[in-house]
């Protein structure tokens, strides 16, 4: 039985074992980056507002 089930394929299994992880890892760092982009605009609003100015990478500071 076990052989049936490591026998090969035809390649698709093999392209499976690397294409799930590869989602996997894809789907969480969206997850997290969405988090994280909700945290700071929430953060971003308790300091001042969606009027505030704040300073980023991109705003040249005097």
């Amino acid at each position: 039985m076990t052989d049936v089930l490591l026998a090969h394929q035809g390649g698709w299994d093999e392209a499976l074992l690397v294409l799930v992880p590869i989602a996997a890892f894809a789907s969480l760092l969206v997850v997290a980056t969405r988090r994280a982009k909700a945290i700071q605009r929430a953060r971003h609003e308790a300091e001042g507002g969606p009027d505030a100015t704040v300073a980023d990478e991109t705003t040249p500071s005097g």
